[in-house]
């Protein structure tokens, strides 16, 4: 009883938790008084071109003074685990009053700050702050060559703040702040760093004041039409194309089969020798396969991550979640343990169903393959950010909570699921008798050697989210915000029916083949889509970005490569689920010997 209700507790914890996320802001009402203080807070900072390579906004010499010393806010789940740490500045914003240009300090650099803030503004620094949970972003200075030739270059660095803010009755809408007042970096040399505060109304409503943020003109881009109809078309050709096997090759088949059959129980004659392909292995095809507990293990967490998609795909449709800072990664995080135990039933129900005993094997292979993959990669990209004291490494208490998260939601959902499903499960009664002496398989042509129909299996689901998969990845490396997320709903579902259907035609041929290992040839084959979704990723980031350095380098590519695997178990569960509805089907209508 009371470790059923120390799970009750967690659960009700973490969801309480996730719900939080979902709030635009804190503990305020985001609702000011004329006068009323607006504070001001710092992000991070960074070189434009690598957007995990961020740190703390007072590691360069900014005034700070008392406030950014002490005061900060501490990050939710998602926003530490996406980076982000805010510390309040020392501007004095208060709402709906101007203010004239005000020095907030000067600064005299010493040699070793000229040499960081020289350093900061020749590798594209820039500065991310948050007004009452608006962004603002800007560049630290600029540089300008210093002689005619283009030899040498002085670097500037801006020492004056302008902020336009835009205000709806007792609401803050917009914000807009620009440099100004270039001044040459030189050592002993006194900055006053000033700021001036210029307040206007607008009529726009607080409900649409993140649209200014969204690059409608890139994310709704006719292009973008386009590559969903003609994900679409894709679609309609494969299911057309299973139809015709199923309607018409398969029927021919199956009448021609029982009319042989009826012709030999008659005592005719009948010759049989030209009765080749998938019929002949009705005896073999319900064999199980190899590393059973494996297989059943990653389409148990195939179900699972596509529930996780699924459902935070749709809280973001209904909740506009990429206002909010890390909310959609909370939410990820969340939704991902609390259908753990969805995982454990299928990898449960599956692998009894397959009369298989070793089913304690399967559960530790659902609950911990996927999830200690991605703590492997997350960890070594952790210990590099540490080493670097970037802003990307994350806290040790966040990294508690993760662990608890796993250990005493995810891992008891995942014991749940499984027991639910191990003592509900039918019993095994394959359509056909399975033979004790495994049939030889005959040699079989080139193109249907599994060197040859795994990586053919990816192409055709990679082609139908080639292009999405370059608006996500924009939205990922390129500082936008992804906010489309009905065409993510309707292009994530036709990837599981592109990958159901080819799974459906590929199992069809190696039937034929008289190859009846179609277990792991299905799964395989639709993992191969993660495969290459890595190889695009690899092409965008030298085609597409001007990303550099070890850290940058290796977050990009660890975290492309969880996405690739878990992409990679999304397809190939859906890939067997496909084959394996597909083989009952249509060996149910074999007569038996």
């Amino acid at each position: 009883m009371r470790g059923g209700q120390l799970i009750s507790w967690c659960l009700h914890v973490v969801v309480l938790y996730s719900l939080c996320q979902f709030a635009t802001g804190d503990e305020r009402t985001q609702r000011y008084e004329i006068g009323e203080k607006v504070t001001l807070w710092a992000n991070k900072v960074g070189p434009y071109e690598n957007p995990q390579e961020t740190y703390s906004y007072y590691t360069l010499p900014f005034c700070d003074g008392d406030a950014g010393k002490s005061s900060s806010r501490w990050p939710g789940l998602g926003e530490a685990l996406e980076g982000n740490a805010l510390v309040q500045t020392a501007y004095r914003i208060s709402f709906a009053q101007n203010l004239p240009r005000t020095i907030v300090c000067s600064l005299v650099l010493d040699r070793q700050a000229e040499d960081v803030l020289s350093y900061a503004i020749r590798k594209h620094y820039w500065a991310k702050l948050e007004l009452d949970e608006l962004p603002v972003w800007a560049m630290l200075g600029q540089v300008h060559p210093s002689n005619s030739s283009g030899t040498e270059e002085e670097h500037l660095v801006y020492t004056h703040k302008r902020f336009m803010i835009g205000y709806n009755r007792d609401r803050l809408i917009h914000v807009n702040m620009t440099h100004e007042l270039p001044v040459r970096i030189t050592a002993n040399v006194k900055l006053d760093l000033s700021y001036e505060l210029v307040w206007y109304q607008t009529s726009i409503p607080f409900s649409h004041r993140f649209h200014r943020y969204l690059d409608q003109d890139f994310f709704e881009h006719p292009i973008h039409w386009f590559a969903i109809f003609n994900s679409v078309m894709m679609v309609l050709f494969l299911v057309g194309l299973v139809a015709l096997i199923m309607l018409r090759t398969l029927k021919t088949d199956l009448h021609r089969y029982s009319r042989h059959l009826d012709e030999e129980d008659g005592g005719g004659e009948v010759d049989m020798h030209d009765d080749t392909g998938w019929k002949q292995v009705q005896s073999e095809v319900f064999r199980f396969p190899g590393y059973l507990p494996l297989l059943c293990g990653l389409v148990g967490t195939g179900v699972q991550l596509i529930i996780m998609v699924y459902l935070t795909t749709i809280f973001c449709l209904l909740g506009d979640l990429y206002v909010g800072r890390g909310a959609i990664t909370a939410t990820a995080v969340v939704v991902y343990a609390l259908s753990s135990g969805a995982a454990g039933f299928v990898s449960a129900r599956m692998y009894v169903q397959s009369r298989g005993n070793a089913w304690v094997k399967t559960m530790m292979v659902t609950g911990c393959a996927f999830s200690l993959a991605c703590f492997a990669v997350c960890g070594v990209l952790n210990g590099i950010a540490i080493a670097w004291a970037s802003l990307a490494a994350i806290p040790f208490g966040t990294i508690v909570i993760m662990v608890m998260i796993w250990l005493l939601v995810s891992s008891p959902l995942v014991l749940f699921g499984t027991v639910v499903g191990r003592n509900t499960a039918a019993p095994y009664v394959p359509p056909a008798r399975v033979a004790q002496i495994p049939r030889q398989i005959p040699e079989k042509r080139w193109y249907l050697q599994p060197y040859v129909y795994i990586p053919v299996g990816g192409v055709l689901p990679f082609g139908s989210i080639f292009i999405e998969m370059y608006f996500i990845f924009s939205s990922l490396w390129n500082y936008k915000f992804y906010y489309v997320y009905g065409f993510v709903l309707l292009v994530f579902t036709i990837l599981l029916l592109v990958n159901a259907c080819v799974s459906v035609v590929m199992t069809y041929f190696l039937l034929n083949a008289e190859d009846y290992r179609w277990p792991w040839a299905a799964f395989l084959s639709g993992a191969a889509t993660g495969g290459y979704v890595l190889l695009y990723a690899v092409y965008y980031f030298f085609a597409k970005t001007q990303m550099y350095g070890a850290l940058q380098t290796s977050f990009y590519f660890g975290q492309m490569l969880i996405l690739s695997g878990g992409l990679g178990l999304v397809c190939g569960t859906m890939a067997y689920l496909g084959a394996r509805l597909f083989v009952f089907r249509i060996f149910t209508g074999v007569k038996g010997d």
